[in-house]
């Protein structure tokens, strides 16, 4: 089965520390609704399997979407792909957005999960981030969606910021494991180019981020979930059991996706692709595939066709993110030969654990995954 993302490229305001891609201006949001059902429309076949074992909606903040624009993008992926009962069905959410107005039209859709961006409960927090919503928000919230019958929830949460105690981070986990939130993606403070974050703490007006409170912040993660029973399937991913993400899992399984709108990515086992991350460059070059397809696509699109090199050195990256690992029977000859020459410093370190020449990396290993994988990375 296959993947779907739509990428919804918009934000009330932008946050400090995302790179992402988004506009704050609303006005072409109509606009940019019907461009990707078009891109649906065109792109359909780019999946050999139609079945869609998840739909993401992302962004930007797909919450700000209204009826007849959800309605629009549901009505022509059930035209144009084969959408189970059982499929995955999550849009992002922020706090701020979650209503009971809003929680009943989604209860009304094909909906079935959302994600929710919280990042703190903590009001210093949010406000370091510049996020939208307030504590009081972020806390009614989850009560809100669970009352409207959203028990599949996941929450969005950020450590390592200046401002966050070890006290407030504890606080902010324990509060979702009393609330049963059943999926966790937690992420370290990450200082991207280019940002607010970055421009701040470049001109002195913010602090540092700590590498060493970001580490222990994590430890205190791990150590809190595994005592409330979540597995710890991926770096950033908590779940109780059956409760794993597919849209996630789909990236570390090396399923097959199909990413639309401004930025979004696809994958189909040989190639990846990416749609240009401009608005305006975007909607022309929808207007114009609908003309002439294969020029149009060159202003919409890039293309990276991986090599096996590429697609080793992928495994390896996403693979040893998660709770299963690698594994040398689905590596080819001279990549497995490389792999095992250079695996074992990090097993005689204790970083990974081998059993049956499977490979996951162990809780230090967990902390130092990236570091990790480029080391093992093959170079062509």
């Amino acid at each position: 089965m296959s993947g779907l993302y739509l990428h919804i490229p918009f934000c009330k305001q932008a946050c400090h520390y995302c790179d992402f891609h988004f506009s704050t201006s609303m006005k072409y949001k109509g606009e940019m609704t019907q461009a990707i059902v078009q891109e649906l429309i065109l792109r359909k076949d780019y999946l050999e399997d139609k079945h869609l074992s998840s739909v993401y909606f992302g962004g930007g903040t797909p919450s700000l979407l209204d009826e007849e624009e959800l309605n629009t993008l549901f009505e022509t992926i059930k035209a144009c792909f084969v959408l189970g009962a059982d499929a995955e069905i999550t849009l992002e959410a922020n706090p701020d957005d979650i209503t009971e107005e809003n929680l009943a039209r989604w209860q009304a859709s094909p909906i079935n999960r959302l994600s929710i961006g919280i990042q703190s409960f903590a009001d210093e927090d949010l406000t370091y981030m510049n996020r939208a919503h307030n504590a009081v928000e972020a806390r009614r919230c989850i009560a809100m969606a669970q009352s409207f019958g959203f028990k599949n929830l996941t929450v969005d949460l950020i450590y390592g910021t200046p401002t966050m105690s070890d006290v407030t981070w504890e606080n902010n986990v324990r509060t979702l494991i009393d609330a049963g939130v059943p999926h966790l993606s937690c992420y370290a403070l990450t200082v991207e180019p280019k940002t607010a974050l970055a421009y701040q703490i470049k001109t002195g007006k913010s602090r540092e981020v700590e590498e060493e409170q970001a580490a222990r912040q994590f430890e205190i993660l791990m150590r809190w979930l595994e005592d409330a029973g979540y597995e710890h399937y991926e770096i950033s991913n908590f779940a109780l059991p059956g409760h794993r993400a597919v849209h996630n899992s789909n990236y570390w399984l090396a399923s097959h996706y199909l990413g639309v709108g401004p930025s979004a990515h696809s994958f189909n086992g040989h190639s990846r692709q990416w749609n240009i991350a401009n608005n305006a460059k975007y909607l022309k070059s929808i207007a114009a595939l609908k003309e002439n397809e294969e020029e149009a696509t060159v202003g919409l699109y890039e293309i990276e066709n991986l090599s096996p090199a590429d697609q080793y050195n992928e495994y390896i990256l996403t693979g040893l993110r998660t709770s299963w690992g690698v594994t040398t029977d689905k590596m080819a000859a001279p990549f497995k030969a490389y792999f095992i020459e250079g695996i074992h410093q990090f097993v005689d370190k204790g970083l990974v654990f081998e059993e049956k020449s499977v490979f996951v990396l162990t809780k230090e290993g967990r902390l130092l995954a990236d570091r990790i994988a480029s080391d093992l990375f093959f170079s062509n």
